[in-house]
Parts: structure tokens; C-alpha cells; sequence
């Protein structure tokens, strides 16, 4: 059977000042990435700083893994702006310039991540820009069509597409490109039809809205950010949007990390009706049509303590309570046997099923206590519950008084009741400190559906969190 985190034994104290484990440089700053949105506050401040150093203790020793680290983050969990972060600190430091080109190619997905990158870059760093960053930008801006060009073109924004042509000077591929990026440079690039150019242009009103959702022009993480908009406007052909986001296929392409949904739910509860809030549950649930399931009995304990209710960003009505709430929703549709539990100073059993109503039961539960992470090892060593694994999804800011660390709970549990269980800690604000080590134990993070990928990986024996990202590889 494989081990995790076994060789992590070394004590120190979570920002609370209680006991924890230290983390390895590469567990922090996986955590670190697949929780965070740059630059944005936290319940214990923002992290962003501490990030900074990770990143570059760990170029030092293995910048492949920092180059991994990005595209992962952006190709898997849809994370945008720390892998510009990571994309930037390797060009920057020595050790990272031979991953840059390649790296770059892999965290551009859209128009807008190329000049994302330079602009980190240049306020971080300033110039001059390394070659190998302005390589792997020209590469991928021979890739760019006029519309991209245009819709991305960044004209409220620092950098540009022009300054990104000015800055990098790549080659065209043909005559016809060399005139496309003249155009781009004169600013003389064809306005692109989008949503967001026809709402400019004819209103935010019914009429705009029907001709809208008829064209398909609006992509499927604008309608769920509009809406409230569109319910407003009430179009006549709003059956079509419902239809949309609940289609299956229209939700695995959109890769909307599941906290969309519920803000989209949240935005527009009173205003949805039964058919709306039916059918962002729908979308909700795909992410566990093809994930595999968790024999025997799984104990899942969501944490639901004060410090769990900052949002993930200025921008952002959803908080980490919510996402914690969420994904161990996901998680219990995917498990033979399910117990559910909440707990901050107190533990609470949460009744669910296959059929309960994911989002709606996010809205149900808010506290604010205390973090006492150790309630469901307490409570299942009371309630002779007889599990296969536990998993706890919290920011492991335990504050409970505990001696030493959770850890000790849960062999107490394993003792008590001969279960040789596996605990899984979802971390997901990425403060730097675990509470459990050793054997059967699985460190993961992220508000991705994904993170139950590596609970199945990880019982097989066959890798961790940390593993499939050092083996990432992509064309």
C-alpha cells in the first residue's frame, strides 16, 4: 500500500497558533495555487506573499514542477490567474527559462492570458523582458485570428495585444499575418461581433437579449454571470437558456469550476422560478455522472467555522464555507454509504441522499464557530461508526486546544474501532499547515469536482496529488 506525507512529521502551529505539521515545499505550494486567487484577502490575510516565496524555493530545486504546476492548475482546475504567476516567476529566474515557450503554450487558452502573463511580468519585475518569455508569447500569437486579436484586444487594459506585438516582435508565418498585425498595430482591427458589442450597442432589454440566445453567441459562463440580467429582461425564448445550462455536454465544455453554479443559483433564487433553479441543479450534478465511486462507508465533515466565511474573492458572493458544502455534496453522491456532518465548535449530522438538491442545501447551513477538526473523530469513536475513509474539507485552522495535532484523533479512532481507516484533508484556503501525516493519509486541495479523482488514486496506491502533477504532461 502506498504511504503519503509519511516523512512529514515535523511539528509547528497553524496561524492560530495550535498544532499542526508542517508541509513539504511543493504539498504548500500546491495548496497554495489550486486555493487562491492572486492578490485576493483571506480570513487569515492574503497569502499571496508567502506564494511568491514558494514559487521560487521551489524553481530553485525543480522548475519542471513549476512548469507542470501552471498548466495543470489552468487546464485542470481552471485557476487563471496564479498560473500568469507561475508562468512569470520562471521566466524571471534563471532556472525556470528553458520551461518558458512550453509553458506559455499550455496556460493559453484564451486571448487574454498572453497579456495577463506581461502584465504580471512587468509589474513585478519590470523590464527587460526575458527572450524566452517573449518567445513563448510570439508563438502563441501566431495562433491568434483577428477576432481573438480584436476581442482581447485590451483597450481599458495596461498592456495591449499591439504592446504585446511592440514588446515580443514575433515573425509572421505569411504576408497575410504581417497585414493582420499592422492592422493590430494601427488599431484599425475589425470590431468583433460579440454579446457583449451587441448589448453596447442595442440595450440590455428583451429584444436584444432573444436575438442573443437565438445566435449562440453567448457563451455558457456568460449566461450564467447575465442571468439575472436576463431574467429581468425576460426574453421570450428564455426556455433555451435552461435548456443550455442544464445540457450535459454544454456543462463538461464550459469546465466551470462547481462554485459557478451556485453563484448563478444564488444570483437569481428569487427570481428563477422551479424550472431555472432546476435546471442549474442539473448542471450541478454532472460533474459526478463519470466520476468512480467510493465503496463501503465514507464519513464526509465539512467545516463551517467563521473562518470559513470569507469569500474567494472581492468579486465573489460565494464563500469557503459554501465551496466546502459543495463539494462534500458532490462527494456524497458518489459514495455506496454516506455519512454527512457539519462542525465549527459543535458537529451536527446533515441528512442527504442521492436525490437531495446540491445547491439549495449550500444555502442551508451557516454557523461560525470555532474549528474543531477533531468533532468527527470524537463522534464517529462514540457512534461505533464503522468507516472506510474520511474525508474532511476545511482551511485546517484548528483552534480547538488540542496538544498536538489532529493526527492523534484519528489513530485514536483506528485503535478503537480496528477500522484501518484513510482520512483525506481537502484544504481549501492553502494556509501552509496539515493537520494529519503518515500512512493512508492523502493531502489535496482545490475547489475543483477533481480533487476526488486523487481519493480513488490514492487508495489504489497509484499516486497523490502531488505525484500526477510532477508526471503532467501536455501537448
Amino acid at each position: 500500500m502506498s504511504k503519503f506525507n509519511q516523512t512529514n512529521t515535523v511539528k509547528t502551529v497553524n496561524r492560530e497558533g495550535n498544532p499542526a505539521y508542517a508541509m513539504s515545499a511543493k504539498s504548500k505550494l500546491i495548496t497554495q495555487v489550486l486555493t487562491s486567487f492572486f492578490n485576493e484577502a483571506k480570513f487569515y490575510g492574503d497569502n499571496s506573499d508567502e506564494m511568491r516565496e514558494t514559487i521560487q524555493a521551489v524553481i530553485k530545486t525543480d522548475p519542471a514542477f513549476i512548469s507542470k504546476l501552471a498548466v495543470f492548475a489552468r487546464r485542470e482546475f481552471h485557476m487563471r490567474s496564479v498560473s500568469h504567476v507561475l508562468t512569470a516567476y520562471l521566466a524571471h529566474e534563471p532556472e525556470g527559462k528553458p520551461f518558458v515557450r512550453k509553458t506559455v503554450r499550455g496556460v493559453t487558452q484564451r486571448g487574454d492570458d498572453v497579456t495577463e502573463i506581461m502584465a504580471f511580468y512587468l509589474q513585478t519585475f519590470g523590464k527587460p523582458v526575458p527572450n524566452s518569455l517573449k518567445r513563448g508569447i510570439g508563438d502563441v500569437m501566431k495562433g491568434f485570428d483577428e477576432y481573438t486579436l480584436a476581442k482581447y484586444k485590451g483597450s481599458s487594459k495596461a498592456i495591449k495585444m499591439r504592446d504585446l506585438l511592440c514588446l515580443c516582435r514575433p515573425k509572421p508565418k505569411d504576408e497575410a499575418q504581417a497585414a493582420l498585425w499592422k492592422r493590430c498595430l494601427e488599431n484599425k482591427l475589425a470590431t468583433p461581433v460579440t454579446w457583449e458589442t451587441e448589448l453596447s450597442a442595442k440595450g440590455n432589454n428583451a429584444k436584444t437579449w432573444e436575438a442573443l440566445i437565438d445566435s449562440g453567441k453567448v457563451g455558457y459562463m456568460a449566461l450564467l454571470r447575465n442571468l439575472r440580467n436576463i431574467l429581468q429582461a425576460n426574453p421570450r425564448n428564455l426556455k433555451k437558456v435552461w435548456q443550455t445550462i442544464e445540457d450535459p455536454e454544454a456543462v463538461r465544455r464550459s469546465r466551470q469550476l462547481p462554485f459557478r453554479f451556485l453563484s448563478a443559483y444564488k444570483s437569481v433564487a428569487s427570481l428563477a422560478g422551479s424550472r431555472g433553479l432546476t435546471a442549474l441543479e442539473q448542471a450541478a450534478a454532472v460533474s459526478v455522472e463519470n466520476m468512480p465511486r467510493l465503496n463501503g462507508t465514507t464519513v464526509i465533515a465539512v467545516d463551517v467555522s467563521g473562518s470559513m466565511n470569507c469569500r474567494l474573492s472581492d468579486k465573489s458572493d460565494v464563500c469557503c464555507e459554501e465551496v466546502a458544502m459543495l463539494l462534500g455534496l458532490i462527494g456524497s453522491r458518489i459514495c455506496d454509504d454516506c455519512l454527512f456532518y457539519t462542525f465549527d465548535t459543535e458537529i451536527r449530522k446533515v441528512p442527504v441522499s442521492q436525490n437531495t438538491d446540491i445547491l439549495r442545501e449550500c444555502m442551508n447551513h451557516s454557523w461560525g464557530g470555532g474549528t474543531d477538526i477533531g468533532l468527527p473523530f470524537k463522534k464517529m469513536r462514540e457512534d461505533r461508526v464503522r468507516a472506510d475513509r474520511v474525508i474532511i474539507l476545511s482551511d485546517n485552522e484548528c483552534n480547538a486546544g488540542y496538544r498536538s495535532p489532529v493526527q492523534t484523533l484519528a489513530d485514536k479512532y483506528r485503535r478503537a474501532s480496528g477500522r484501518d481507516i484513510w482520512v483525506h484533508a481537502i484544504d481549501l484556503q492553502g494556509y501552509g499547515t496539515q493537520q494529519f501525516h503518515g500512512a493512508k493519509t492523502n493531502i489535496i486541495a482545490g475547489w475543483s469536482e477533481k480533487v476526488f479523482d486523487f481519493i480513488g488514486l490514492a487508495e489504489a496506491g497509484v499516486g497523490s496529488l502531488e505525484k500526477t502533477i510532477a508526471a503532467y504532461e501536455w501537448e
